[in-house]
C-alpha cells in the first residue's frame, strides 16, 4: 500500500471513528428497549468504513461498540454493537471483490437486504448468548429477540444503508472512495 493511500484511510478511520463514538451519546432520535435499542445514523459510519476497507470497518465497529458502552447503554446493547464485526467485515471483504456493487442500484438493493439479515441473526444471537449466561427464560424473550431485535434490526439497518449510500454518492465523498479503488 502507498504511504499516501495508508495515510488516507487512517484519516478516514479516525474520522469515522470520532462519528462513531459520538453518535450512541448525542443522537436526538434514538428508542431503546433492551435488549433493543435503534438510534438512527448508528451503523452509517460503519457502512462508509466496509466502502474503504475491511480494516477500517472492523476498527470503526470496534469504536462504535466503545461509544455505546460511554454513552451507557446497557451491556447486551454493548454486545450487540460489537457483533456488528460479522456483517461489517463480511460486507467490507465482499465490497473490496465487487466495488460495483454499491453503484449499481439492483444490486445494493439485494447487497442491503443481505447485509441487514446477516447483521440481524449475528445480533440475535450475542443477545442469545447474553441472556444463556444470565439465566434468562428465552420463551418470555421470543418476541423481543426475534422481532424487536430481528426483524427491527433489518429495518434499521437497510435505513443506515441507505443513508450511507447517498452520502457516499455525493461528489465530495465519490473522490474520497475513487482513492481507496
Amino acid at each position: 500500500m502507498k504511504p499516501k493511500k495508508r495515510i488516507q484511510e487512517m484519516t478516514f478511520a479516525a474520522l469515522l471513528t470520532a462519528i462513531a463514538i459520538l453518535i450512541p451519546s448525542i443522537m436526538p432520535i434514538k428508542l431503546i428497549i433492551p435488549p433493543a435499542s435503534y438510534t438512527l445514523g448508528s451503523h452509517v459510519p460503519i457502512f462508509l468504513a466496509m466502502f474503504i476497507s475491511p480494516w477500517v470497518a472492523a476498527f470503526v465497529i470496534l469504536a462504535s461498540s466503545l461509544g455505546f458502552l460511554m454513552a451507557g447503554y446497557p451491556i447486551v446493547i454493548v454486545f450487540r454493537a460489537f457483533s456488528h464485526i460479522v456483517f461489517g467485515l463480511l460486507g467490507a471483504f465482499y465490497l473490496k471483490k465487487f466495488p460495483q456493487t454499491i453503484e449499481n442500484h439492483k444490486s445494493s438493493l439485494i447487497f442491503n437486504f443481505v447485509l441487514g439479515v446477516i447483521h440481524a441473526v449475528a445480533e440475535v444471537i450475542a443477545c442469545v448468548i447474553f441472556y444463556s449466561v444470565t439465566g434468562e427464560d428465552f420463551q418470555k424473550l421470543f418476541y423481543v429477540l426475534f422481532v424487536l431485535v430481528g426483524f427491527g434490526t433489518i429495518v434499521h439497518s437497510m435505513i443506515d444503508y441507505v443513508i450511507a449510500r447517498k452520502i457516499a454518492t455525493l461528489r465530495v465523498f465519490d473522490h474520497v472512495l475513487s482513492t481507496f479503488a
